[in-house]
């Protein structure tokens, strides 16, 4: 059998953040799809804006530094047999995520690169899939003897397979890109779970669960879309859709389905917040219903999401707070999806091409404009 690889020693690490410190000030300070320079060339992406395009530049060049960077950081990693951190990959502050800004930017030679580095993230290293990650999916807690697996939309597997399964839809492809997509699918399939009915897959498995073929998690915990069963449902029906797999888009729409019918997976969902609450429950569930072979209940999760109260220090912010739900909530009255992009993390842009071929783009509210031209002096 071949050796596992390694985690990162205390030298690698400094190596990693002397790396970081080397890029300019800007940069290494901005570079996370969910903040910074990618978020903000996210963002930007919906406007043509004349006030803003410095902006919309500055950003963009500024996202390409921070993916070139973490690219070669990611391919040295991998050359010298060592295991990732999901950071390095993941959709939250990872490749995946920076992938996704650059497929709304349209920079496809980039984005390329990122698929080439996911591809060969995907390569078996031993008996270990070559996602494995050395630390814990707990920041607060020391990781699990061996590492583990992460299969969550924002910090494991799934987050690739999306942006995969995407971009072969839009036939933006590298080599082994369906080996890829189908290297994926089938670890999911052999830890797929059946529990009274539903259908679910764990949120991580270490080592000692990997060796006795199951995983320690013995039922679905919280639906939501970063960790539980809606995201990775979601991940396995856009690639069922790639691959023209009826099969499996059949099985990840009955997963999702018998999901959100359990009262007990529902009971865990305690907030109204798009991470972890009934909104982003919602917004994945609108996703997964528009390509939907199959019914999916909709309406039983938009009730669930009105009936939910805010808590009593609910937060401001996105993913946690009531921005988050206040999207969702905007997204809704937005006539199909048209004036709003209530896509789940991952997915397509809220982009529509003309029959002209040009693009139509988003509206976004004055108050974020003017906040942005703000910014638009920024520079990296």
């Amino acid at each position: 059998m071949a050796a596992r690889p390694a985690g990162p020693n205390r030298a690698q690490r400094s190596v990693w953040r002397a790396g970081s410190r080397a890029m300019p000030w800007p940069v290494r300070m901005w570079a996370q799809p969910r903040r910074g320079a990618p978020a903000l060339a996210f963002v930007l992406a919906t406007t043509d804006h004349p006030g803003l395009a410095q902006a919309r530049a500055a950003t963009a060049d500024g996202t390409a530094t921070v993916t070139r960077r973490r690219l070669d950081t990611a391919h040295r990693r991998i050359d010298q047999h060592q295991q990732p951190h999901y950071a390095e990959y993941d959709l939250i502050r990872g490749l995946t995520g920076l992938g996704v800004v650059l497929r709304r930017l349209g920079d496809h030679e980039l984005l390329r690169q990122v698929l080439d580095y996911l591809v060969r993230l995907t390569e078996p290293q031993g008996e270990l899939p070559g996602w494995w990650c050395w630390n814990g999916s707990e920041r607060r807690q020391p990781p699990p003897v061996g590492g583990h697996a992460n299969f969550g939309m924002a910090h494991g597997i799934t987050g690739p397979l999306a942006l995969l399964a995407l971009t072969l839809r839009d036939g933006i492809t590298v080599a082994g890109h369906t080996t890829a997509i189908n290297r994926i699918s089938r670890w999911l399939d052999t830890w797929q779970q059946h529990t009274d009915g539903t259908i679910w897959w764990p949120q991580t498995i270490t080592l000692t669960d990997l060796h006795r073929a199951t995983p320690a998690q013995r039922a679905p915990l919280r639906p939501s879309w970063c960790y539980g069963t809606p995201g990775i449902a979601r991940a396995q029906q856009l690639a069922a859709q790639a691959l023209d797999d009826t099969t499996r888009q059949h099985l990840a729409e009955t997963a999702f389905t018998t999901c959100v019918t359990d009262p007990e997976q529902l009971r865990r969902l305690t907030d109204r917040s798009l991470c972890h609450g009934t909104a982003g429950l919602v917004a994945t569930a609108r996703r997964i219903a528009s390509d939907a072979l199959t019914s999916i209940p909709l309406a039983a999760v938009e009730d669930l999401h009105q009936q939910t109260a805010p808590t009593p220090n609910e937060p401001e912010g996105l993913l946690n707070g009531k921005a988050g739900v206040d999207l969702v909530t905007a997204a809704a009255s937005a006539a199909s999806c048209g004036t709003a992009d209530c896509r789940t993390p991952g997915s397509a842009p809220a982009r529509s091409a003309t029959s002209s071929g040009a693009t139509a783009t988003a509206s976004i509210p004055r108050w974020c404009v003017k906040s942005m031209l703000s910014c638009s002096t920024w520079r990296t």
